[in-house]
């Protein structure tokens, strides 16, 4: 039975949580489905009140998914990802699973997610991030430069940061996984994987009564031939590699020749809807903590001044690789990414029993980490709302204090590309090019973020004007 149907007296507190409640249980989120729409309309926001009103943990329902029983505290976070790793799988139904498949490593359960891992995980060691270095920085360039997606970042230009970003992980993340230097095909797969990612939007990921044909009219069929399209160009280059023998030194390359424990091959299906993960995860995230720091920079001129200084100190001969060493550059993005965690939940459901918070759960109840909260608990950070970058100078922080990129055996696979690609690609911006916000957002409230595909972000692009571009730098 799921948690969303036991509210009740099987949910008994214990300890201090107990008289947090006053009647000894947790309170049931009603009317669910304006709770669901507050929490949609502005996540952190509703996740905040949810706090203060019921502290933690705290349960949230989602009409289509069941209920969640959710923790935003260091202790909470430690118990959940300590819990055994045996009970613990992806939530199914998961509002992603159109995007990237129930054979993705995002969402295999048990041994087939150990395979799986296992398989893919020499591709994102951090020994290799040194081969992305000089793509990734190149790939930055050129979009400053107009040999990209856009036209270059002159003086007077309008530059629409959300668009810039995508271009910029996009063709890291096509010639990363695929080798792909041809700009005719790079925007090939530009235009099928916006085209897929623009489809899913808020109300079928969230409200899985949608997802229905109607006569191929409906979101749901401009859906599903969008993901047609995208899976043809991706099984085209599977079978192009297979027919030309495996060599390379991109991912696909590397899964092709990979093995399991057993000896035997990935599977074409599989293959497939791994790298559709790839490319949706790989780009998107990253882009959206990308546009989050260049927003928080320019409307922080102290923060934005000494990056630069940093900056400067380095020349064009300065190696990529170098630039993740940075001291206040790594401040700046780890702070960009408690503030704006582009996965706000973690989730997983339980296979066995088990007490989070002094809730006990059952086999088939789900729990989650509200990340936004971990990462703005009154207890442990000082002016939780505030950019302030230097507290990562100040001290370090356990993976049970900030975990903008999840925990335990499932933490995201891609977490040290994302790392070097948000900074090398920060680094490169600021260096090189003089912006300003446009005027709504360098005096406006700060953006609602959203939840876009696969990662939540600011509701619209965030725009600034190109003051000064191609100087030399990183």
């Amino acid at each position: 039975m799921q948690l969303s149907n036991r509210i009740g007296p099987r949910f008994v507190l214990s300890g201090m949580n107990a008289g947090a409640r006053g009647n000894g249980g947790l309170r049931a989120p009603r009317p669910v489905l304006a709770h669901a729409l507050a929490a949609g309309i502005d996540f952190e926001r509703y996740f905040r009140w949810r706090r203060a009103r019921d502290g933690d943990p705290f349960l949230v329902r989602f009409p289509g998914f069941g209920g969640a029983l959710f923790t935003g505290s260091p202790a909470g976070t430690r118990e959940m990802l300590r819990a055994p790793v045996e009970l613990l799988v992806p939530p199914l139904p998961n509002p992603i699973e159109p995007l990237v498949g129930s054979a993705s490593v995002i969402l295999a359960r048990g041994q087939q997610h150990h395979r799986e891992r296992t398989l893919l995980a020499p591709a994102f060691h951090r020994s290799r991030m040194i081969r992305y270095t000089t793509m990734i920085r190149d790939s930055a360039r050129d979009e400053l430069d107009g040999r990209g997606a856009g036209p270059a970042w002159r003086p007077g230009r309008r530059v629409d940061a959300r668009a810039a970003a995508r271009a910029i992980t996009l063709r890291v993340i096509l010639q990363a996984v695929f080798g792909i230097e041809s700009p005719a095909r790079r925007a090939e797969y530009t235009a099928a994987v916006m085209q897929f990612l623009d489809a899913f939007n808020g109300p079928l990921m969230l409200v899985p009564a949608l997802r229905h044909s109607a006569f191929g009219y409906s979101p749901w069929d401009r859906f599903l031939a969008a993901r047609e399209r995208l899976d043809a160009l991706v099984a085209a280059d599977i079978d192009t590699r297979r027919a030309a023998g495996t060599s390379g030194d991109d991912i696909l390359a590397m899964l092709l020749e990979a093995r399991y424990e057993d000896g035997g091959a990935i599977s074409d299906a599989e293959l497939l809807e791994q790298l559709r993960t790839l490319l949706v995860a790989g780009h998107e995230t990253t882009a959206t903590t990308l546009v989050w720091a260049l927003y928080r920079l320019h409307r922080h001129p102290e923060a934005l001044r000494r990056l630069r200084a940093e900056l400067a100190q380095l020349d064009q001969a300065t190696p990529p690789h170098d630039l993740v060493r940075l001291p206040y550059l790594d401040a700046v993005c780890q702070e960009t990414l408690r503030l704006h965690p582009p996965v706000p939940i973690v989730l997983r459901r339980l296979t066995g029993p088990f007490t989070l918070r002094g809730v006990e759960l059952g086999a088939g109840d789900t729990m989650g980490i509200a990340v936004p909260l971990l990462h703005s608990d009154p207890a442990l950070w000082q002016d939780a709302t505030q950019f302030r970058p230097e507290r990562f100078l100040e001290r370090r922080y356990s993976p049970f204090e900030f975990a903008p990129y999840g925990g335990g055996h499932r933490r995201c696979l891609g977490a040290a590309l994302a790392d070097y690609e948000l900074r090398i690609v920060l680094a490169t911006l600021i260096a090189r090019t003089q912006l300003a916000l446009t005027p709504g957002y360098a005096r406006g409230s700060m953006p609602l973020s959203v939840p876009h595909n696969i990662a939540t972000g600011p509701r619209a692009g965030i725009t600034f004007n190109v003051v000064s571009g191609a100087r030399q730098g990183p």
